[in-house]
Order: C-alpha cells, then sequence, then structure tokens
C-alpha cells in the first residue's frame, strides 16, 4: 500500500510538469511541398537546473560532487555529458522529427543540409535532467524555442514554437542524465511533428 501511495504521488507530480507548445509567430503554410529541411541546434544561450546555471557551471558542480563520491567519476561523467549533444540529443530528435513526417509526407530532417530552401534552428532554452533512484524518479524536461527561419537569411523567421518541459523518461529504470534528456529531445520532435501534420496539411 505505502508503495502504491508512492507510485499515485510520484505520477500526479510529474503530471504537473507536462509539455507545454505554444506557437509564438508565423504560420505553417511555407511547409508543404517541402522534401528536406536542414537542422542547427543551438546549445550557446542554454540554462540547467532551478538555479539556471550556464553549462560550464553546471559541469563545474557535478564533476566536483562526482569526484567527491569516487575519484575520476566526475571526469568520466563529464566526458559523457559533452558528448551527449552529438551521440544521443541531436539523433534522437532528428529520428522521431523524420519516423513521423518522413513516413506520411515524405519529408527529410538533418544537420548540414546545404541546397535547402528552410532551415529548422532547435535552439535550447533549458534543461533539467532530472533523476532516477528506483521505485522514485523524476523525468528530464526539456525546454526548446523552435524556429523555421530561411537558409539563406536566418533573420527571416516564418515560424516560432516555444516547447517547454518535453519529458524525458523511459519505461522502466534509466539512470542515465544524458539518456533523459536525450527522451526529451525525442518527445519535442514527436510533438512537432504532430503539430505540424495537424496544422500544414
Amino acid at each position: 500500500m505505502k508503495n502504491f501511495i508512492t507510485l499515485v504521488l510520484v505520477f500526479a507530480f510529474t503530471s504537473i510538469y507536462s509539455q507545454k507548445i505554444k506557437v509564438e509567430q508565423g504560420s505553417f503554410d511555407f511547409i508543404v511541398g517541402q522534401k528536406e529541411v536542414n537542422v542547427i541546434f543551438d546549445y550557446d544561450n542554454m540554462k540547467l537546473m532551478k538555479e539556471n546555471f550556464t553549462n560550464e557551471e553546471y559541469i563545474t558542480k557535478r564533476s566536483a560532487d562526482l569526484e567527491e563520491k569516487a575519484r575520476g567519476k566526475g571526469k568520466t561523467w563529464e566526458k559523457a555529458w559533452n558528448s551527449s549533444r552529438e551521440l544521443i540529443w541531436n539523433p534522437k530528435f532528428l529520428e522521431l522529427i523524420n519516423k513521423y513526417l518522413g513516413k506520411d509526407k515524405d519529408m527529410y530532417f538533418a544537420e548540414d543540409l546545404q541546397d535547402t530552401k528552410y532551415t529548422l534552428i532547435v535552439e535550447t532554452v533549458w534543461l533539467y535532467p532530472g533523476w532516477d533512484a528506483g521505485i522514485m524518479k523524476q523525468p528530464a524536461k526539456v525546454t526548446t524555442n523552435l524556429k523555421f527561419v530561411e537558409t539563406a537569411n536566418h533573420d527571416t523567421i516564418l515560424l516560432e514554437i516555444n516547447s517547454k518541459n518535453a519529458p524525458g523518461d523511459q519505461w522502466g529504470n534509466n539512470y542515465s542524465n544524458e539518456s533523459r534528456v536525450g527522451e526529451g529531445y525525442a518527445k519535442t520532435a514527436k510533438t512537432l511533428a504532430k503539430l505540424i501534420l495537424k496544422k500544414a496539411f
């Protein structure tokens, strides 16, 4: 009974932080007929945790905390964290948006596409890595600004969408901060794809 009550409280708590998505400006008309969209991931100004740490501040603090627990653990984590953008977060986003828009509308999103008319800038605003302690856990949360711009002129914004607190979690236990955040990017991409399908087509 105690475990059941704990689970109910965990689900109730996490539901408070469900994803919110809002169209800030623009329309979806330009998307129709596009077969390829370039993607740029921008992490330059992201903040982390409720304290709004910079990435450098977060790395310093987290690495020091882990080093206190076991020598070398902080350095190992730091390498994993620094590589997670290229190895987990960006690929997760691209995998999910292509899964939905590639299958239904034959659209392809990827980095470094040279000859596309439009570019999607995925600007990370805020991250919360979450935690997993076995029976109790808190999903990661990913907040992004999603801007479709002209590839030739990034100042021309055709559509801007704010995605707040996209949850990152997996069935069962997930003790990797980097993996949980990756699931938040997957959720962001899935929600964006479904919104495009609904509004543009």
